[in-house]
């Protein structure tokens, strides 16, 4: 594998298993110190095996994000790419969004990510920082039952537009991936419900859900000098869930 990563240092959030997992994994296998950030304590495992560096912490807890900066520059010493990763399901129909729950959705999802960034934005690479958010296309297209989710989701995005318009000046850039259908915990019960399985996954013009790899592997491009000419794109990683959906015919 082409070390894109070679001499870089990486933050990548809700990294403890699953797609974050993953994103850690191929920055970490392309050359890139990597710090894992969860508030799982198995984030420390999952570190080890991959030989980056772990830190325990809710990213919505207050001073979160300058605490999170300050392990990075003390771990690597320098900053050049960003995960916002971490998120939170739970979301319900709007009737059921209760204060609490609407709240802790909109804190894990959209604003950990907003203020993280600006915390590391003072220390990212000039030029070549790069930061990745994890949108989903929930936030991309109308989605009954999720309100609280598809909203942070969709702020997300706007996040990445609006932050890459301001800091392209600087050299860095902002991108994001919208998440389709992919295995992970956090999904597998959403997986095992038929309506999700036919609208979400056999609807999909590619049949089948995702891996977290295939995800990590476009956060890994767009995070890369690869994609050096590209900001403020949200890029759909769904099987083509996005642009086409045609559930397979009834007999």
């Amino acid at each position: 594998m082409r070390p894109r990563f070679q001499g870089r240092a990486a933050i990548v959030t809700g990294a403890a298993r699953g797609i974050g997992a993953a994103c850690a994994a191929r920055l970490a296998a392309e050359g890139a110190a990597v710090l894992l950030v969860d508030c799982d304590p198995s984030v420390a495992a999952t570190a080890a095996g991959l030989g980056g560096t772990a830190l325990l912490a809710d990213v919505a807890a207050a001073g979160a994000g300058a605490a999170i900066v300050a392990a990075a520059l003390a771990a690597f010493g320098r900053l050049d790419v960003l995960v916002n990763n971490a998120g939170i399901g739970g979301s319900r129909a709007l009737a059921a969004t209760e204060d609490a729950a609407l709240a802790r959705i909109l804190e894990v999802n959209l604003a950990a990510a907003l203020r993280l960034t600006r915390e590391a934005l003072p220390h990212l690479a000039r030029p070549g920082g790069a930061v990745v958010n994890m949108a989903s296309v929930f936030g991309q297209e109308g989605m009954p039952g999720s309100i609280a989710y598809a909203v942070a989701k969709a702020g997300l995005a706007q996040f990445t537009r609006s932050a890459a318009a301001e800091l392209g000046a600087e050299g860095i850039r902002v991108n994001a991936v919208a998440a389709g259908a992919i295995e992970t915990a956090m999904t597998e019960a959403f997986r095992a419900d038929p309506w999700y399985r036919r609208a979400m996954i056999e609807a999909a013009p590619l049949r089948r859900a995702g891996q977290p790899e295939e995800v990590a592997s476009a956060v890994a491009f767009l995070a890369s000098d690869d994609a050096s000419f590209i900001t403020g794109q949200v890029l759909a990683v769904d099987g083509g869930w996005a642009v086409a959906r045609h559930p397979p015919r009834e007999g």
